[in-house]
């Protein structure tokens, strides 16, 4: 029974040894790709066609990376734009979360047109974090100040509503079935919004 146990013992230590040599022996490589100076980018969202887009939150832009050819088009999103999150839809355009302009902002995937969708006045300065796509299509956002909100692309149509646990509402994503979960920095909780939810007096 000793000698079994030893032969086990040794030949773990010989499976171990050979992983770690191995181990040490693998290089990775990283490709770096250098952006506007100042640009500060924050988030990042691959695309369909192979590009990568990017928000240059202090410089009010969006940026697009061509791997294949280092090549970065820097697209303005307007006067006073500080865009934080960005995702893109299945038709390949980008949606960003604006904090300085406070709206969603859309730029075509191909056309690189720039739109905004403001949100109600009623909502100031809901300091935009990430948003995500539920099943059915809407762009579901967070609002840091306490605010989530929905955007739905086909109409423009926007409901905002105030956090019932106040400031902090921040990451958000959707599930594999499309519905929709975000979290609070600041309350500590996960919150589940009612994919159907529709406010008696709208902001």
């Amino acid at each position: 029974m000793q000698i079994r146990l030893y032969a086990v013992s040794l030949a773990l230590s010989l499976l171990l040894g050979l992983t770690s040599a191995l181990a040490g022996e693998v290089q990775y490589d990283v490709q770096y790709y250098d952006v506007g100076p100042g640009d500060h980018p924050h988030d990042v969202a691959p695309a369909p066609d192979g590009t990568v887009w990017y928000t240059g939150q202090h410089k009010g832009i969006l940026g697009r990376l061509d791997p294949k050819t280092g090549k970065i088009v820097r697209v303005p999103l307007g006067e006073g734009s500080r865009p934080h999150g960005v995702i893109v839809g299945p038709k390949g355009d980008a949606w960003v979360t604006d904090s300085g302009l406070n709206a969603m902002v859309r730029v075509g995937g191909k056309s690189e047109e720039v739109e905004v969708f403001p949100l109600p006045s009623s909502a100031p300065n809901a300091n935009l974090n990430t948003a995500a796509f539920d099943g059915a299509g809407r762009i579901w956002f967070t609002g840091q100040t306490g605010f989530y909100g929905r955007l739905d692309p086909k109409t423009g149509k926007m409901d905002v509503w105030k956090s019932s646990k106040g400031f902090g509402p921040y990451g958000i994503d959707a599930t594999p079935s499309g519905e929709i979960y975000y979290v609070s920095l600041a309350g500590a909780f996960l919150g589940k919004p009612n994919l159907d939810l529709r406010p008696a007096r709208p902001l």
